[in-house]
């Protein structure tokens, strides 16, 4: 079974939709248009260049190739955790914090996937590898930027609850210990409710990717079975780096609180 091809035609015609949201948030005075725009553009340009790099990947299969390309994704996903926050350290060190936090978690998470559930050979193989590390990195990116930017603003509203915890002996970790948890479950709602609604509300996407493709539904349900679970353990092992980074940065060596290190709406 083939996928049916899908024309230049099929692609304009359904990117009438967005445009037909545009309009509909000048209609309401929304405000969106400019971000719908530049994301539609940024989203075309980017996957047929993507398009290109895997086409030329597979038929390699350099291992060099593959960590170059590997290593832009992580380099492009942590610049877009900073960009996402309203409130930030300084540049270099959040981009640093969240840049160790993925490639801890994705990266490692990866290995074991490729390396003992999967165990094609190569191991290394780019269709499976650069799919899989992008789902990891996206997920990743998006709780490690939902946990940080829950960590900064509640440490901005409760700095005088904190500060009282110090001068009553508390430790840095003690004083921030419920805002971290605060923190970690918003940034993994989204992953949670991806898995308890899979299947039911919705059929995940490498599992549709899988059956357009003709692979059998049971066979691509394990699949996205194994996909959803490294998914929920990678993004929650990043979320937990990053924000022991961030929480860490808050603080000097003699246990003081320091939003003067935090800077408004990205800017250092």
């Amino acid at each position: 079974m083939s996928v049916h091809a899908l024309t230049h035609w099929d692609l304009i015609a359904a990117a009438l939709l967005v445009l037909l949201l545009g309009a509909a948030s000048i209609w309401l005075q929304l405000g969106l248009q400019s971000q719908l725009l530049v994301a539609t553009l940024r989203m075309v340009a980017q996957l047929l260049l993507i398009g290109f790099v895997l086409r030329v990947l597979f038929a390699t299969t350099n291992p060099l190739w593959i960590v170059l390309m590997a290593a832009v994704m992580l380099m492009v996903a942590a610049r877009e955790v900073v960009q996402r926050q309203t409130l930030r350290l300084a540049y270099k060190p959040s981009f640093a914090g969240a840049l160790v936090a993925l490639l801890l978690s994705c990266v490692s998470v990866l290995l074991l996937t490729l390396l003992v559930f999967i165990g094609n050979q190569p191991w290394y193989a780019p269709r499976y590898a650069i799919p899989i590390f992008g789902m990891l990195l996206g997920n990743g990116m998006t709780g490690v930027a939902l946990a940080l930017n829950t960590l900064m603003q509640n440490v901005v509203n409760r700095r005088a609850e904190i500060e009282q915890r110090l001068m009553l002996g508390a430790n840095r970790q003690s004083a921030m210990s419920d805002i971290q948890i605060t923190s970690i479950r918003n940034a993994m709602i989204p992953t949670i409710n991806a898995m308890a609604t899979a299947g039911v509300v919705s059929l995940p996407g490498m599992m549709t990717g899988q059956i357009l493709a003709g692979t059998p539904p049971l066979q691509a349900v394990k699949y996205q079975i194994l996909i959803m679970f490294v998914i929920a353990a990678s993004t929650g092992f990043a979320v937990m780096l990053a924000l022991w980074f961030g929480a860490r940065a808050l603080f000097d060596e003699r246990q003081r609180l320091r939003l003067d290190r935090l800077t408004p709406d990205g800017h250092t």
